[in-house]
């Protein structure tokens, strides 16, 4: 077949299409072309296809739970202090199984055992108000008051700083447990760490009134429903409840909204 004769266009067509009839037919386009200098001698060699990587394994979702365990657990950069004290709890509270208490109702002499806020030992036995925040009146107390603990550690022991967040938690839990003692003229027995967690709501909402760490709107917000959702909710809870120690609420709360406010004021004078 001539193609000395054939248009530019034909001889394109038949370099790109003429391995339909022939390899013979579509290499003699294409040399016809190298001559007339319409493409080049040498052709580039076609790209190699770029290789697509193996598909990852899905994670198991025991593998995720893992991970999310390991998150919440596991001390970090941001947050350090509240997994540390959520072990401690659930430390405290898993020797007390060990050792023979009822972890599903325990008895008002085994938490006085382990160093419940009993207003009789209280006077010669003070440590008392600072042991008594590490023990729990059973798994749904520790429960709820981790749960708190976990969530505000989350989202503000970052920003506070460890060594502020670890101080309020025993200075408030110390506070409360001292608040519940004077309250409780007739007498009374009592274990949590609500009055430590007051404490924390009150250290942000003193925060929060300096514009101390919380400047944007979204971490003020953040912060305000926290503290309407968890702290507001719990005293109104409380009321209700009688087996609620809110004099620990309050002067946990209370103790937190001071040291946060010195807090405050000493951030001020150094910016």
């Amino acid at each position: 077949m001539p193609f000395e004769d054939k248009t530019d266009a034909e001889l394109l067509y038949l370099a790109q299409h003429g391995a339909r009839y022939s390899p013979a037919v579509a290499n003699a386009a294409v040399q016809e072309l190298q001559r007339r200098g319409l493409i080049p001698t040498e052709l580039p060699a076609p790209p190699s296809p770029t290789p697509v990587p193996p598909p990852k394994p899905a994670e198991s979702w025991l593998l995720q739970l893992g991970r999310l365990v390991k998150g919440i657990a596991w001390p970090h950069q941001g947050y350090f202090i509240t997994p540390l004290l959520i072990l401690a709890n659930l430390l405290v509270f898993l020797l007390m199984g060990l050792s023979g208490v009822n972890l599903l109702n325990p008895a008002g002499s085994d938490l006085v055992a382990w160093g419940s806020n009993f207003s009789a030992l209280v006077p010669t036995q003070p440590w008392r108000l600072l042991t008594s925040v590490f023990l729990h009146g059973g798994p749904a107390h520790l429960l709820l008051n981790l749960s708190a603990l976990l969530l505000l550690g989350l989202l503000a022991e970052a920003k506070v700083g460890r060594g502020a967040w670890l101080l309020v938690y025993l200075l408030s839990g110390i506070g409360g447990s001292l608040t519940s003692w004077w309250w409780h003229a007739g007498g009374i027995n009592s274990v949590g760490a609500s009055g430590a967690i007051f404490g924390l709501y009150g250290l942000l909402l003193a925060l929060l009134l300096t514009r101390t760490y919380f400047k944007t709107r979204q971490d003020r917000a953040a912060i305000i429903g926290l503290l309407l959702y968890f702290a507001l909710g719990s005293l109104v809870g409380g009321l209700e409840g009688p087996n609620t120690d809110n004099a620990a609420h309050i002067g946990g709360l209370l103790t937190g909204f001071g040291v946060g406010l010195i807090l405050g004021v000493a951030n001020s004078k150094t910016r």
